[in-house]
């Protein structure tokens, strides 16, 4: 059989100036707040998904071979595609690509996500466990929630003291949050230890173009392990305690993700804020869930779906790599081993010709007895390399957000303008957005 269908010179090279190029300057590790910015003004995210549209109609046969001088790549444009490449991860679609081994070789060499073979298995297991991976409600809940309660009220008091709620006093809060609850009370002001992570993922960014500092990376990992024996009971990290770094999970590589991610859920967190604050009728229904809540924050159905819709319309991970371990026969030719592949993920959010209301905010998608995936709908990935700290993260941002809403109503002063009446953007820089607190009328 022949080689997959081949874009020309000219579609290659449009995609990687309106796709990719723009979507790895925002930043893939960590987001640069300049790009965000430029992004929303110049409609970098909508373009890309136009283009995106565009080469589907021309290649409809996919996937599609990008013409480049150093290395094969093919892009996804069909949700039957994406599918196929989700469900048969990671033989033969490596979630190691060489893109990724050298963006987490910065900070956490031996992560899962660059692993493979036993060590992979061994890893994803433990993730499982450590994220209660299969649980809408974490067995740790007990001691997580309280956390979150904690500190959304920290931010309710600092919200109100400096009479906005903006990104900078939202993230500082956050991941003091976040830091308690991978590692317990005692890692609560560890700030340094977010800001080695912080450095390193800078330079993750950049991938393999960017020298390792492997000293700080040491250091960093050194001071993980130290948090990890240290952990208090129903942390996460408490998992991980009396794991030797010898052993095949490498405990102390697998934790860097979960704060890594956890930050990124955060930012999923304050985008759904937003939606609800400057949507009437979803708000009303939050509040309702919220006064009925009797579960102490563990099932709020609605709030989990708001989560969902600002991860759908805004992929906190716009890019999805693999990588093939060999060569793979498709309908339309062969796919070369060592080939990467792409999915867009943005692109298959927002395409209006599958996904009706595409551009709404409508979190009874999520509420219905529909399999969104048919759509290509992946807000957490799919498959067996599926993001399993899903459960967890719908968990915990579900959690905040009512609490914070509970008595408090929040105006969104700055930022896009998002409405119902109309198309929500395709790009929404979370670090421009400011909230006014209020309390709620009656409370």
């Amino acid at each position: 059989m022949t080689s997959l269908p081949k874009a020309s010179v000219l579609d290659t090279v449009a995609f990687l100036m309106e796709v990719f190029i723009p979507t790895a300057a925002k930043g893939p590790l960590l987001r640069r707040r300049g790009m965000e910015a430029l992004a929303g003004r110049l409609n970098l995210d909508q373009r890309a998904v136009r283009r995106m549209q565009k080469l589907d109609r021309k290649y409809p046969e996919g996937p599609l071979l990008l013409r480049l001088p150093v290395r094969n790549q093919a892009l996804v444009l069909r949700p039957g595609h994406l599918h196929a490449v989700l469900t048969q991860s990671p033989d033969p679609f490596s979630p190691a690509s060489s893109e990724k081994r050298g963006a987490l070789a910065h900070f956490e060499p031996r992560n899962v996500l660059v692993s493979t073979g036993t060590e992979r298995t061994a890893r994803r297991a433990l993730q499982e466990q450590a994220l209660d991976a299969f649980s809408p409600v974490h067995r740790f809940a007990g001691t997580l929630l309280p956390v979150i309660h904690d500190e959304a009220e920290n931010m309710l008091r600092a919200a109100a003291a400096k009479g906005i709620l903006d990104w900078d006093l939202f993230n500082a809060i956050w991941q003091r949050a976040v830091r308690r609850i991978v590692f317990g009370e005692s890692a609560r002001e560890d700030t340094f230890l977010t800001q080695m992570l912080t450095r390193l993922r800078r330079d993750a960014n950049w991938s393999a173009l960017k020298p390792l500092r492997k000293s700080v990376r040491q250091d960093f990992l050194r001071r993980v392990e130290e948090r990890i024996g240290t952990a208090a009971p129903g942390s996460l990290a408490s998992v991980m305690r009396g794991r030797q770094e010898q052993d095949t999970t490498a405990p102390r590589d697998q934790v860097p993700q979960w704060l890594f991610a956890l930050e990124t859920s955060g930012m999923a967190a304050f985008r759904a804020l937003a939606l609800l604050s400057t949507h009437g009728n979803a708000a009303l229904l939050a509040r309702e869930e919220i006064a009925s809540d009797t579960t102490g924050g563990r099932h709020l159905p609605f709030l989990r779906a708001a989560v969902l819709e600002s991860v759908r319309l805004w992929p906190t991970t716009p890019m999805i790599l693999r990588q093939a371990t060999r060569d793979v026969t498709w309908d339309t030719g062969i796919m070369p081993a060592k080939c990467g592949v792409m999915i867009f993920v943005p692109y298959f959010h927002r395409d209006s010709r599958r996904l009706p209301g595409a551009d709404r905010f409508d979190p009874a998608l999520w509420l219905r007895d529909t399999d969104q995936e048919d759509w290509g709908v992946v807000p957490f990935s799919a498959g067996p390399v599926s993001c399993p700290g899903r459960q967890l993260t719908l968990l915990l941002t579900s959690a905040l957000l009512s609490r914070l809403l509970k008595d408090t109503s929040f105006t969104l002063q700055d930022g896009p303008r998002l409405s119902p009446e109309r198309p929500l953007p395709a790009e929404l820089d979370h670090f421009s957005l400011r909230f006014k607190p209020a309390p709620r009328a009656g409370t």
